[in-house]
């Protein structure tokens, strides 16, 4: 995708961290935006700071996990702009336990927000992305945990080892079908986002989650370390995306180092290893 200028943005997640940030490069490449998140005080606090026109701005706040939501925020972008050429489908949740103390409406929520919601994005966006003369590009951020599986996260890990699955699949079955419409996976490792206070949106239907104890209290800990200390910002991302998507890119891991627990990964897998610990 070259032409960004009055084309259109979705991006969910964008009231915070890298989707706000993507929000403000697209809106700098001249782009029209749909944003929404589930925090609408805090979307029409981000979005006030684009400094857009009316026109070119449309606000929704949106559960993701909910696909009639996701429905919605689709006929919405379609009926506001008449097309969507580049869907950020950004949203995330994370929660720290070890996999035994995760209960069933912890799974469901964070594979809600973290899969559900780019399976969701795949299927009231995509097909209509199809129909455009123009085409589109469809930017799914997972993690590198998606890539890796670290103790302490085990909702996190299935999710995003899902949307990276779904991702090249996409891809694959884009390229068969000769659509003008490329994919993009974004994996980043730890950035300075508000990712480690989740709970805040967690909905009531899902109850709290059990307070962390023991080693989930002490993996809960390194993760909050680990975020705040995060040297690649939100910007850096979304930088890195709209490089990736110029560039018709699909795999964007701006945290090179990471390359080589990656590595080690495969060579576990290759050579039938079991598996070698992360920490």
């Amino acid at each position: 995708m070259k032409q960004f200028r009055d084309r259109t943005a979705v991006i969910t997640g964008a009231a915070s961290g890298i989707g706000l940030e993507l929000a403000r490069r697209a809106a700098a490449e001249g782009m029209n935006l749909v944003l929404a998140d589930i925090e609408a005080t805090r979307l029409d606090a981000a979005a006030a700071t684009l400094g857009l026109p009316a026109e070119r701005l449309l606000l929704q706040r949106t559960d993701v996990s909910q696909e009639s939501q996701v429905a919605a925020l689709a006929d919405a972008a379609f009926a506001r702009f008449g097309g969507v050429h580049l869907l950020c489908n950004n949203a995330g949740v994370g929660l720290t336990r070890v996999t035994w103390e995760l209960s069933t409406a912890d799974w469901e929520w964070v594979l809600g927000v973290d899969l559900w919601s780019v399976i969701h994005g795949v299927q009231h966006f995509v097909p209509r992305m199809l129909k455009q003369a123009e085409g589109g590009h469809v930017v799914n951020t997972s993690s590198v945990a998606g890539l890796l599986s670290t103790p302490g996260m085990a909702a996190y890990n299935v999710a995003k080892h899902g949307v990276v699955t779904l991702s090249e699949t996409l891809y694959g079955e884009l390229r068969a079908a000769k659509a003008n419409i490329g994919v993009s996976l974004l994996c980043p490792a730890w950035v300075p986002t508000a990712i480690h206070e989740s709970a805040r949106n967690r909905p009531d239907r899902f109850g709290e989650a059990k307070p962390a104890a023991g080693l989930s209290a002490a993996y809960d800990e390194r993760m909050d370390q680990a975020v705040k200390s995060g040297r690649l910002t939100a910007t850096d991302m979304a930088n890195e995306v709209f490089t990736a998507v110029m560039e018709d890119r699909f795999y964007v891991i701006p945290h090179r180092k990471i390359n080589n627990a990656i590595q080690l990964r495969m060579d576990d897998i290759m050579n039938l290893r079991n598996p070698t610990p992360l920490g």
